[in-house]
């Protein structure tokens, strides 16, 4: 099966956790948003602290865990905000 590249960005609480604010990921094709987001909290230091369900979007639109991801796509993980 061959491999795509997924951009993985993080904002705010999830970049300070995380100590950054993104990441190549390489996955196989077919991978599912939710499969992507196992993966990372499996194998980045301190991502188990991420939620298992973010809120997500790739390429800037707003998807569920079972969205399968593209080549080249840009995936987001954006924690709850809040505001007044």
């Amino acid at each position: 099966m061959t491999d795509i590249a997924v951009h993985c960005r993080f904002f705010a609480r999830y970049a300070e956790v995380l100590a950054r604010e993104g990441l190549d990921l390489r996955v196989p094709a077919g991978t599912t948003v939710a499969q992507a987001i196992k993966r990372l909290r499996e194998t980045l230091p301190g991502a188990h602290q991420l939620p298992e369900h973010p809120m997500t979007a790739v390429n800037r639109a707003h998807v569920h865990g079972r969205h399968v991801l593209g080549d080249g796509d840009e995936l987001a993980l954006l924690p709850p905000l809040a505001g007044g």
